[in-house]
C-alpha cells in the first residue's frame, strides 16, 4: 500500500457539482489537493469545510484557517455573509456556499465515490461491526487495495471523510455504518452505494432514538435500500429478524452462521486457552481457523467477514489467513496480561444488552480455577427501558457466578438488584466511582484473577484498564 496517500484533486467545479452549491466569492477555477474539517490539521492546498457540530462550529475557525494558507472554504449559505464582512472578499478565496455543511461532505464523499470503478462492501449491525471489519480488512488486502476506516468511522462525519480519502489505486472499500437515529444508514448508503451489504445481528442499542427492537431493525434494513446496482447482500442465519430481512433484499443473499441455513457457518467450536478453534465450511470447502480471542460471539464475526470474502472469489486459504491475523483492538475483548498475573479482559468500548451478556458467558467460560471479577458501568442511550434492562443484565451476572461485581454508574443500583434477584451474595456486590472501584481492585489484586471490564462509550471504564496497567505493567 502507498504510504503516501494522495487522494484525487477536486476542482472548484467538481465541487460545485457534488454539492449543488453556489460559489460565493473568489476564483472558480481553484483545484484543492483534498478535503478537510479539521481546523488544527488542514493544509494550505485543501478546502475546509465548516462542520457545525455538537461543540464546535467550524465556521468561528474559518478566518484562522486562512491564516495559514488555506485558499478555499466551504460554509453555510446563512453564515456565509456574515464571513463575508471580513477581508475574505479580498483575500482571493474561494467562497462556496451550501445549505448544510454536513449533507455537503456527504454529497462530495458520494462524488469521490463514483470517480473510480471502486467496489464498497457496507456492514452495519449492533455488535460486532468494527470486529468484523477488521477481520475482513484482513482477508480482502491479501488482494485488492483496500480503503478501510482509520478509526471508528461511521457516522455521517467519519464515513464520508474515509471515502474522501480514496486514492486511484484504491479498487476496494471496507465501511462500517453506525447509527443512532432512523434515517442514518439510508443516507450512508446513499452516499456509499454497496456492492455488497452485510447485517451483522440486531439488539437493544440505542433505543433511546429509535424505540424499539423493530425499530433498530428497519433501521438497519435501510443499508439493503441503498445497493447499487446488482448489489448483493449478506445476513445472519441465526439471527432470525435479520434472516427475516432475506424475501425483500434485492439480487443474492447469502446467510452466515452456526444453523444449517446457513452457506457460511462453524462448527466444532473449541477453547485452546485465550484462543478459539472452528471448522468453517463455505460452499464447496472447509478448513479449520483459530482466532486470537476466547469470545465464542467472535465466530460470528469471523464468518461474516468470510462470507464477504466467498462473494468476492477469495480462496479459502486466503481467508483462513486474514481471519487468523486478527488482533482485538484495545477496548474490544482484548485480553491484557498484566505482569502480576492478572488476566485483564479490556471490553470498555462500548455496551449494550447484548454485547454484556456475551461478554459475561466469555468470562465465564475462561480458566474455571481462576477468580472471575466483572467491572460494569452503565449501558446508554435504552431510552424508558434503562431499568429493567439493567436488571436483566444483573440477573445474567448472576447466573454466570462471578466471585464479585462491581458496578457504576446511574442505573447501578438496577444491575444490583438484579443480580441479587438472580441469587448472587449481596457482599459479593459493590457499587461506587470509578476512582473507588479502581482502588478497590488494586488493593485485591491476586494473580489468579480474571477481571472483565465493562461499559457504554461515555461511562469511560478505559479509566478503570487504565489505572490497573498502570500499577502491574503488562507481560
Amino acid at each position: 500500500m502507498n504510504k503516501h496517500p494522495k487522494p484525487i484533486p477536486w476542482k472548484t467545479g467538481d465541487i460545485l457539482d457534488a454539492t449543488g452549491g453556489d460559489l460565493v466569492a473568489g476564483p472558480g477555477n481553484g483545484v484543492f489537493d483534498s478535503i478537510a474539517i479539521d481546523s488544527r490539521n488542514v493544509a494550505a492546498g485543501e478546502l475546509f469545510v465548516a462542520i457545525v457540530g455538537e461543540v464546535h462550529d467550524g465556521h468561528a475557525f474559518v478566518h484562522g484557517v486562512l491564516d495559514q494558507g488555506v485558499r478555499g472554504v466551504l460554509v453555510e449559505n446563512k453564515k456565509a455573509r456574515e464571513l463575508m464582512h471580513g477581508d475574505l472578499d479580498t483575500r482571493r478565496v474561494t467562497v462556496i456556499g451550501v445549505a448544510d455543511t454536513t449533507r455537503a461532505l456527504g454529497d462530495l464523499a458520494a462524488f469521490n465515490r463514483c470517480r473510480t470503478p471502486l467496489k464498497v462492501i457496507a456492514l452495519t449491525g449492533s455488535n460486532g461491526k468494527t470486529s468484523t471489519r477488521t477481520m475482513l480488512t484482513h482477508i480482502v488486502e491479501q488482494r485488492y487495495e483496500t480503503l478501510s476506516p482509520k478509526a471508528n468511522f461511521n457516522n455521517e462525519i467519519g464515513m464520508p471523510l474515509t471515502l474522501l480519502r480514496l486514492e486511484e489505486m484504491h479498487t476496494l472499500a471496507v465501511l462500517e455504518l453506525g447509527m443512532n437515529k432512523s434515517g442514518e444508514i439510508r443516507r450512508l448508503a446513499e452516499i456509499c452505494r454497496p456492492d455488497i451489504g452485510m447485517i451483522t445481528n440486531v439488539a437493544p442499542a440505542h433505543l433511546e432514538g429509535l424505540g424499539s427492537i423493530e425499530d433498530i431493525l428497519r433501521a438497519k434494513g435501510e443499508l439493503l435500500e441503498g445497493l447499487n446496482i446488482g448489489g448483493r447482500t449478506i445476513l445472519n442465519a441465526d439471527d432470525s429478524r435479520v434472516a427475516g430481512l432475506a424475501k425483500n433484499a434485492p439480487g443474492e443473499v447469502l446467510m452466515f452462521g452456526l444453523s444449517d441455513r446457513a452457506a457460511v457457518r462453524a462448527s466444532h467450536i473449541s477453547d485452546k486457552g485465550h484462543r478459539l478453534s472452528f471448522h468453517m465450511e463455505v460452499p464447496g470447502a472447509t478448513t479449520e481457523v483459530t482466532l486470537a480471542t476466547p469470545g465464542k460471539f467472535m465466530v460470528s464475526n469471523a464468518l461474516a467477514a468470510a462470507a464477504a470474502g466467498y462473494l468476492l472469489e477469495i480462496p479459502l486459504s486466503e481467508i483462513k489467513t486474514g481471519l487468523e491475523r486478527f488482533q482485538p483492538v484495545n477496548g474490544r475483548m482484548h485480553i491484557r496480561e498484566l505482569a502480576n498475573g492478572i488476566c485483564l479482559i479490556d471490553d470498555a468500548y462500548n455496551a449494550n444488552p447484548y454485547s454484556v451478556k456475551a461478554a459475561l458467558d466469555t468470562l465465564k467460560q475462561m480458566g474455571q480455577q481462576r477468580s472471575r471479577i466483572v467491572v460494569l458501568g452503565d449501558m446508554l442511550e435504552l431510552g424508558k427501558d434503562s431499568a429493567a434492562l439493567h436488571r436483566d443484565v444483573g440477573q445474567h451476572v448472576a447466573l454466570t457466578a462471578p466471585h464479585r461485581l462491581y458496578l457504576t454508574g446511574n442505573f447501578a443500583g438496577d444491575t444490583a438488584q438484579g443480580a441479587r434477584d438472580g441469587g448472587m451474595d449481596p457482599d459479593q456486590i459493590s457499587i461506587g466511582s470509578i476512582r473507588e472501584i479502581a482502588a478497590d481492585l488494586i488493593s485485591r489484586a491476586d494473580s489468579r484473577d480474571n477481571i472483565l471490564v465493562k461499559g457504554s462509550r461515555g461511562m469511560r471504564m478505559e479509566r478503570i484498564v487504565k489505572e490497573l496497567t498502570n500499577m502491574f505493567g503488562q507481560r
